[in-house]
């Protein structure tokens, strides 16, 4: 069995002067890019920078990128915080100029999560072979932007507006460890390793970054322009839910039952309850047992 490079006992995580510098190689057109050691959030970090640049303070030009090593105040979905370990999960950010109005904002987050899920199949595609993706089909996504590898969560994205007109996206993703976090989170994980394996490629971690990072600067200007309906055949090529019986809660209590049913024009999640079609807009979603109830298509 082919072993990760990640896991491999001399593996060494680059440095963030490793990846500064090929990061700023391969975006040329970002106007700041930054990889540190440790901080806080990334996210944090940039929406401040943002706040700034409203002040008049002197800052160069968007797109942002800032990655860290480790991050001692990241933060998952609904403020949760995000467990990470220097070395073990990919964490970085970036910052983007928008005119994207107001009411359309609730389909960046599902329209982000599918560009991020066909960017990493595109990239671990098998070499020479790209149109050939069988090996990359459990990589799905979970509504509205979770990455999952064979049902287990393999990374999160975090969408957060600031001032200036900016949209700061955020993201961690798994790069090893898998099976003792599992352990000690007490469901199943995922990580890039898995894939790796899978499908005997491996990628420095900058080339990810770099990817996504273009990734989501193309997404958000597609969305600008032609809003969340752009993404819907995308959205339906990877949606982990499809077909499933789940559950949306918030805050504990159970907002909604019934069988996922892809997502409607404005990026909401479509669930078939007893009462009817009912659009998702926030909310934990997670899949249930078998219900009697069937829906309808």
């Amino acid at each position: 069995m082919r072993i990760s490079p990640h896991d491999h006992p001399s593996y060494k995580f680059p440095s963030p002067e490793d990846f500064l510098g090929r990061l700023a190689e391969a975006l040329p057109s970002f106007g700041a890019i930054d990889w540190v050691s440790s901080t806080g959030s990334t996210n944090a970090d940039l929406s401040l920078r943002a706040q700034l640049s409203r002040a008049q303070q002197p800052t160069p030009p968007r797109p942002w990128l800032l990655g860290a090593h480790l991050q001692t105040a990241g933060k998952g979905r609904a403020g949760r915080p995000w467990a990470n370990e220097a070395g073990s999960t990919l964490m970085f950010s970036c910052a983007f100029a928008t005119d994207i109005p107001l009411a359309q904002l609730p389909g960046i987050a599902p329209a982000l999560g599918v560009s991020t899920c066909l960017a990493l199949r595109s990239l671990f595609a098998p070499q020479g072979n790209q149109t050939d993706i069988s090996p990359l089909t459990p990589l799905n996504l979970k509504w509205p932007n979770d990455l999952q590898w064979h049902g287990a969560k393999l990374a999160g994205l975090l969408i957060e507006t600031a001032p200036s007109s900016t949209v700061v996206v955020g993201m961690g993703l798994n790069l090893r460890g898998a099976a003792a976090l599992s352990a000690q989170l007490g469901r199943e994980i995922a990580d890039l390793g898995q894939i790796e394996q899978a499908c005997n490629r491996s990628l420095h971690p900058a080339q990810l970054v770099a990817h996504i990072a273009q990734t989501w600067q193309q997404a958000l200007q597609d969305y600008a322009t032609n809003g969340y309906t752009a993404f819907t055949h995308s959205f339906d090529i990877v949606d982990a839910l499809a077909g499933q019986s789940v559950q949306v809660m918030d805050q504990g209590k159970i907002l909604h039952q019934g069988i996922a049913q892809g997502t409607d024009p404005l990026g909401r999640l479509r669930v078939m309850t007893e009462t009817g079609l009912v659009p998702v807009l926030v909310g934990d979603v997670s899949i249930r047992p078998a219900h009697p109830f069937k829906g309808t298509p």
